[in-house]
């Protein structure tokens, strides 16, 4: 059985599962810093899990690393339960945050939910910060999500990758469910953290890590593939966000969940660019069979099971 690597005194990771990003806690001397929130539907028990972290003290300030729901769903109600809080945010969507615009900020398009929440300042790229008495860069890396950010500690070599470098993979490539070209981002964002040479590795879902090359190598070899197929990727997609929605919900029956991905955008444009003729049933048809041959989902007389 692995341990987990040890982390600089003052950081602590409370790992989630795939629903909601992990939570990461910077306590120093003077400020409790907290690093994304997770999903809405568990935001009672991120409240919790926080609470029992910071022993006692407040938090003072939260940060996303960008702005998808499984990051920040929890926003609003760590706001509402610690009223000083301060809140910031990548540049890039301040202007959807602030006139909350649902279809900008991803939540309509991928069928998902976010709380309205607001934000006091901005997380610039090129900019530092000291959180948990170290000092924390801010670091562009587009590609997974055109606006995410990743933080990196010089003095320990520990980086907060997000969702742009897990020990297994990285995030779908949003952009590119729409057609916009990212999978370059996603290769320059890599070879960014290669540069920057990180020793451990918290990644935005999974456990912490310290296998870096083999994690790099796994991700250029699983870019490769999606690159020169991108039919691949676009199946790849439709899964992640029919898999998600199973996660929040637990089980469902066929017909609501139908009901529902009739109005999901992401869904409708990767079935009319990737569908290979098949009308939109049939091909949700065969993209639940594969979620159900990997083994995660059942159908039980017509109820769809996340397993």
């Amino acid at each position: 059985m692995s341990t987990q690597p040890a982390l600089p005194t003052g950081v602590t990771v409370i790992e989630r599962g795939w629903l909601s990003a992990n939570n990461i806690l910077l306590q120093g001397a003077d400020s409790a810093t907290l690093v994304d929130s997770g999903y809405v539907t568990h935001q009672a028990q991120t409240l919790a899990l926080v609470g029992h972290a910071l022993n006692g003290r407040t938090l003072d300030l939260l940060v996303n690393t960008h702005l998808h729901s499984d990051h920040c769903g929890g926003n609003q109600a760590l706001q509402a339960h610690y009223p000083a809080l301060q809140t910031w945010i990548p540049p890039g969507l301040a202007s959807a945050v602030q006139g909350w615009q649902e279809d900008v900020l991803s939540y309509k398009p991928t069928g998902q939910n976010c709380p309205p929440f607001h934000f006091n300042g901005l997380l610039q790229p090129g900019s530092t910060h000291r959180w948990a008495d170290m000092d924390w860069q801010v670091h562009a890396a587009p590609g997974h999500d055109p606006h995410s950010v990743i933080l990196f500690a010089p003095e320990h070599r520990l980086l907060m990758s997000a969702d742009a470098l897990w020990q297994n993979g990285f995030g779908v490539v949003f952009p590119e469910l729409v057609g916009v070209d990212a999978f370059d981002e996603v290769a320059q964002t890599l070879d960014l953290i290669e540069r920057l040479n990180p020793a451990t590795i918290i990644p935005g879902h999974g456990a912490v890590f310290t296998e870096v090359a083999p994690a790099l190598a796994l991700a250029r070899s699983k870019l490769e593939g999606f690159a020169k197929t991108p039919e691949k990727h676009a199946r790849y997609g439709a899964k992640v966000l029919l898999k998600f929605k199973l996660l929040e919900w637990g089980q469902i029956s066929r017909t609501d969940f139908d009901a529902w991905s009739t109005q999901v955008p992401y869904l409708g444009d990767l079935h009319e660019r990737f569908g290979m003729g098949h009308d939109r049933k049939t091909w949700l048809d065969m993209m639940l069979a594969e979620l159900e041959r990997s083994g995660a989902m059942q159908v039980q007389e017509g109820i769809l099971i996340d397993v």
